[in-house]
């Protein structure tokens, strides 16, 4: 067990002590991939050697500096790669590491529903599922030339691969500050997908104007939806077709002592922009294929990530004139809030 999923159970709203979390975990190795909003991945191999520690040992270390420097508890998982930890974090509690090693490894995957790996999404498993492969034991038990005519043969390859606990990931050492985030929690559990909605221009409209400001750009799109409680309080589409206990794995990720359970998605954005109409169209879009049904949700976050200058994107030029009238409205308002404050100009759904 070398690779440990660490999620720190911060607060909505502090999100910005991410970066001094990651700093700890970089005191005992520097392969450390930021997981925003809350979460990381640590490659503990030249650690163990390092401090003649188990990565056991090492996680036990690192909650208790979290708890002790920064008052914010974790939940671990380790395994052998990152898939493994990643799954084995949702079974993690605060306070015990869930473990999984390598030889384990096999026997952890055989009983898990196949919507619980990684890559997997609504649509795949309910095909898979159409054919009685609900579980990953079974899919690795079936023919890969099966698994290739479902799924196609590049997919079909890499989930017969990962349900055989193959794991071909590596820790990707990134930078959490190569992305820019805002959250909009409710002051109570919202049901009403309207106030959800109202939540994402404003937050879509922050970030566009965030990244204008800095002269940045984003190349990908980020919704975090939290609720307020276990993932059953939130249907997927289609879900007569998939067993409850697969509705749970397929969406976020259970989390213990009161914390609100969480759905994210990510959409690659036509081009880059900081456009706040093209990010809001881009959060409508993530928010409406979840097919949430009456959730009660507790705040929503959107995450611009993979930002560039803006003078090095390029931009699809249009013969459409309400585009560019538009960015030029853009503009003056971005203007009249760096002069008179935020609240200075704002769409008319927000200001009621």
């Amino acid at each position: 067990m070398t690779i440990l999923c660490v999620r720190f159970q911060l607060p909505p709203m502090y999100e910005a002590a991410l970066p001094g979390l990651l700093g700890l975990l970089e005191e005992f190795t520097p392969v450390v991939q930021a997981l925003p909003p809350d979460g990381a991945l640590a490659d503990l191999r030249g650690a163990e050697r390092y401090f003649g520690r188990t990565a056991l040992e090492l996680a036990a270390m690192i909650r208790v500096r979290a708890l002790a420097l920064h008052g914010v508890d974790c939940v671990i998982g380790a395994g052998p790669g990152p898939m493994v930890a990643r799954m084995a974090l949702r079974y993690a509690r605060p306070g015990l590491t869930r473990a999984v090693a390598g030889d384990e490894v096999r026997d952890f995957l055989a009983g898990r529903p196949v919507a619980a790996l990684p890559g997997v999404g609504t649509r795949t498993a309910r095909t898979l599922c159409e054919y009685g492969l609900d579980t990953l034991g079974r899919v690795a038990a079936a023919p890969l030339p099966t698994l290739q005519r479902l799924v196609g043969a590049r997919a079909g390859r890499e989930l017969h691969e990962r349900a055989n606990g193959v794991d071909r990931g590596r820790v990707v050492p990134n930078a959490v500050s190569r992305s820019l985030a805002t959250e909009r929690p409710f002051t109570r559990d919202e049901l009403d997908p309207g106030r959800h909605r109202r939540a994402l221009l404003s937050a879509a409209g922050e970030l566009g104007a965030r990244l204008r400001a800095l002269g940045k750009v984003c190349r990908s799109l980020t919704l975090t939806v939290r609720y307020a409680d276990l993932p059953h309080s939130r249907l997927l589409p289609h879900s007569r077709l998939l067993p409850h206990s697969r509705l749970r794995s397929s969406g976020g990720t259970p989390m213990s002592g009161g914390t609100p359970t969480a759905t994210t998605r990510t959409r690659t954005l036509p081009e880059p922009t900081a456009h706040s109409a093209a990010l809001t169209r881009a959060a409508y879009g993530l928010y409406e294929a979840l097919g949430l049904q009456r959730a009660r949700v507790r705040a929503i976050a959107l995450r611009a990530e993979g930002l560039d200058p803006a003078e090095q994107a390029s931009h699809q030029l249009t013969f459409d004139p309400v585009d560019e009238k538009v960015r030029r409205i853009e503009e003056v308002a971005d203007r009249a809030r760096a002069k008179f404050g935020p609240r200075a100009v704002m769409p008319g759904t927000l200001a009621a």
